[in-house]
């Protein structure tokens, strides 16, 4: 059973903290390698709009220099990124989405046994998909708004409004808000895309929309931050766009979540609940809404929560007294301590070039 750490926590986390800068004077040139590019949908969003110094690659990288590795980005749409993946000890990653933070790299690189940050295959590829989510989180007694998989065909309008979303992704891409049904179907389409896959229908609940992030610490305790409440200044809920916000216009309100103490232990216990329930590991980001009765609902799971300066994990990390490169080392401690997938498949020998195929949507 995991132990699971609280906020009130403070001499245990900061006891972590000190043996995790410890163990990390120790691992210079470590070999790192930052895995980014623009493969999903989300991220190729990411890297056209977001300026360079606001990444969350930025930042990470930043952080692995001062740790004093030996880093380097490895871009996942070149030809020889499996190639340059064996050369390295441990791997970081900074996809979101289809491709890179639902199994697949992580498939990859358990069969390189390339040591790599975060959650493994099992946990990814269920937090990755929204509807999958969903039913485990049922599963599980983990409250979520009523919602169904819409895979086409007429839809039935209760008269309440609608959140239509993709069954993949994050950053909110492809995410409606429906208040009338003449703009459903549009919003079906959008969901869908161009694969036509199943999409999420969800009630839409009104209430202070708030995230939590948990962090995994020497010795396998999980430190779980205070919950941060966000609102929307400018927009009818969290969308891409606020979530970009490229020009730092503020269209986004981030502040400590005051919740009455049954509430807050409810939000943690659920949490803890999906972090065993799913098995979990690294870090994770939770996002939830509480309702104006108190009672909290979760939207989704993140196993690959965004890691700029100023992101809600970065926040909620610094509010337990863990700077960005305390949570760096976290995630390079955990992959490395982990018992290393060891099974007899034979060692990958890399004599020609990979052979690519030409990508449906460039970058």
């Amino acid at each position: 059973m995991t132990l699971f750490l609280n906020p009130s926590s403070g001499l245990a986390v900061r006891k972590a903290a000190e043996e995790l800068r410890d163990w990390g004077r120790n691992r210079q040139g470590l070999g790192v390698a930052l895995i980014y590019g623009p493969v999903s949908a989300e991220d190729r969003l990411y890297h056209s709009k977001c300026p360079v110094e606001q990444r969350s690659v930025t930042a990470l990288a930043e952080a692995l220099k001062e740790i004093g590795t030996r880093w380097r980005v490895l871009d996942p749409c070149r030809p020889d990124f499996i190639m340059d993946l064996a050369g390295y000890d441990v791997a970081l990653s900074n996809l979101h989405g289809p491709y890179g933070e639902d199994g697949r790299l992580q498939g990859l690189l358990d069969y390189l046994r390339v040591p790599y940050c975060g959650s493994g295959v099992g946990a990814s590829a269920v937090a990755a998909d929204k509807i999958l989510c969903k039913r485990v989180m049922l599963t599980l007694g983990v409250p979520t708004p009523g919602w169904h998989a819409w895979s086409g065909g007429p839809v039935t309008w209760n008269g309440r409004p609608l959140m239509i979303k993709p069954p993949f992704g994050g950053s909110s891409v492809g995410m409606n808000l429906v208040r009338d049904p003449a703009d459903l179907p549009g919003a079906l389409a959008d969901g869908a895309g161009d694969a036509g896959e199943a999409v999420l229908v969800e009630e839409y609940m009104t209430g202070t929309p708030m995230t939590l992030g948990m962090l995994e610490l020497p010795g396998g305790s999980v430190v779980v931050f205070p919950p941060l409440a966000t609102e929307a200044a400018e927009a009818d809920f969290y969308d891409a766009d606020t979530k970009l916000d490229v020009d730092s216009r503020g269209a986004v309100i981030v502040r400590a979540a005051e919740l009455e103490p049954h509430v807050l232990d409810k939000v943690t216990g659920h949490v803890r609940t999906l972090w065993d329930g799913l098995g979990m590991r690294g870090s994770a980001r939770i996002d939830f809404i509480v309702t104006e009765d108190g009672e909290p609902y979760v939207l989704e799971v993140n196993t690959t929560p965004g890691m700029s300066r100023d992101s809600n994990f970065a926040v909620g990390a610094a509010m337990v007294g863990l700077t960005h490169t305390d949570v760096v080392l976290a995630m390079l401690h955990e992959a490395l301590a982990r018992q290393p997938y060891d099974v007899p498949l034979p060692t990958p020998a890399f004599s020609s070039p990979t052979l690519t195929r030409e990508a449906a949507v460039s970058p």
